[in-house]
């Protein structure tokens, strides 16, 4: 797994180099937003607030909630409308209710139209108030209230009874008769709070019933997810997943990218690095058919997760960097042989590479270029070639790959005497000499750096 850090740089070169990829794979998920959007019809939801007058806790306020929308009250709404083909346990999924602010529930349903919706909400308000008077006992509201009533008429009677004994006993003048009014008055006060308490514990005093404070308004707009929400989520979670993808595979990309690890891979000795101009039809994989075309189309046959390539310097430079490979290959040699070139298949970059290194080996060695298939590596036997250079570019290989390369070589009788690797750059623009005039002086050459390291 590479261990890079992702950067923006990052996101921005999946962005330029697979645009054309992404966009068909936006369409894609925008389209199955739609299809989504047909197989679900659009939605309307209305909402009726229920007050609850008195004191009620948080509580209290959420038992009222699920009560709403309890069992008992969806299938007395789904009765009340007689809407064909529809039962208590199908509005289920479509009734919700909610506490608010100031003691009110939200109860809110839905359907497909929204005069259902409107009808929907207004009947299951309805159903709920009359069940939770029901269940909260008010068919006793008559006798609780004359049995009040009558408690009350005695508190009352009891008190002028009080006040009778207070005038009735000595005003005052002896000090049995001040404690004689003093207990009474006491006698007074306590009866008073007592039937305050009362009044306050008793539900049907302080807690009236429950008012329905409307007709529920007609939906205007469709409940979310609407058909637009649905295309522009499966476009936006279709491009996310496919940017996701792309940065996976990166973080999980095992192939070698520096010098060290390649040569660590073959078991043999870095001869040099080589520039290999960024000339783009070269570079495109060869390959025809339909399979090749679409990959061509969606810009699928170059990789978008190597580096952009550095500049480089003119020809001669380039040049000079082969003709140092062919001499440091030389004098390793103990004397004059033929060696196989061996690349893998598939590896343009190498391939080019190869090719420049075979013409510019004028003094030897012989070379002669074959390619390699990676998955099962086969390298002709040991004949008039014996030995073997490895030319391939980087990062484009895993360890294990490269090893079956060595492998392959060792079992052929060859021994790996040496690995190029060679590296993509942008070549320099140099003016044509038919636009210079007849008589300007030669300017002097100057040679850019290269960025294949060294040679």
């Amino acid at each position: 797994m590479s261990d890079d850090t992702i950067r923006l740089i990052t996101i921005g070169r999946i962005l330029r180099r697979r645009w054309r990829l992404l966009t068909i794979i936006t369409v894609v998920g925008a389209l199955l937003g739609y299809g989504t959007s047909m197989l679900n019809p659009p939605r309307y939801t209305a909402s009726a607030p229920v007050l609850l007058p008195g004191q009620w806790e948080e509580r209290e306020l959420l038992t009222q909630a699920q009560i709403a929308t309890s069992s008992a009250v969806v299938d007395r709404t789904a009765a009340a409308l007689g809407w064909k083909g529809v039962k208590g346990s199908d509005l289920r999924s479509r009734v919700s209710a909610k506490a608010a602010d100031g003691n009110i529930i939200n109860i809110s349903g839905t359907a497909d139209t929204p005069e259902r919706a409107q009808r929907l909400s207004d009947q299951m308000a309805k159903e709920f108030v009359t069940f939770a008077a029901r269940i909260s006992g008010n068919s006793t509201d008559t006798d609780a209230a004359t049995n009040s009533e009558a408690l009350r008429q005695k508190v009352a009677e009891a008190s002028r009874r009080i006040t009778d004994l207070a005038n009735a006993a000595d005003p005052g003048k002896t000090v049995e008769g001040v404690q004689a009014r003093t207990e009474l008055e006491k006698m007074r006060t306590a009866l008073q709070d007592a039937m305050k308490k009362l009044d306050e514990a008793n539900p049907t005093a302080s807690k009236a019933g429950m008012v329905v404070m409307g007709p529920a308004p007609r939906p205007t707009s469709e409940a979310p997810p609407t058909r637009t929400q649905l295309i522009i989520g499966g476009a936006l979670l279709a491009f996310l997943l496919a940017v996701i993808s792309h940065l996976t595979a990166a973080r999980m990309n095992r192939r070698l990218r520096t010098e060290p690890d390649i040569t660590a891979a073959l078991g043999a000795t870095l001869l040099g690095t080589v520039d290999v101009p960024d000339d783009r039809p070269a570079h495109r994989p060869e390959g025809r058919g339909a399979r090749a075309l679409a990959r061509r189309l969606l810009g699928l046959d170059t990789r978008w997760d190597v580096p952009i390539p550095q500049m480089s310097g003119d020809e001669d430079s380039r040049r000079t960097r082969y003709r140092r490979v062919c001499a440091r290959l030389r004098d390793r040699l103990p004397a004059p042989r033929r060696l196989l070139v061996v690349v893998p298949d598939g590896d343009a970059t190498a391939r080019l590479a190869a090719e420049q290194l075979v013409a510019e080996a004028e003094n030897g060695p012989l070379l002669r270029v074959v390619g390699v298939e990676v998955s099962q590596p086969l390298v002709p036997d040991r004949d008039t070639e014996s030995g073997a250079l490895v030319v391939l570019s980087a990062g484009s290989w895993t360890a294990e790959e490269l090893a079956g390369i060595a492998e392959a070589c060792a079992d052929a009788g060859h021994e790996v005497v040496g690995t190029v690797v060679a590296v993509t750059v942008r070549a320099r623009t140099t003016r044509t000499a038919a636009h210079a005039p007849d008589d300007a002086a030669p300017e002097p050459a100057v040679h850019g750096h290269s960025s294949g390291g060294s040679a």
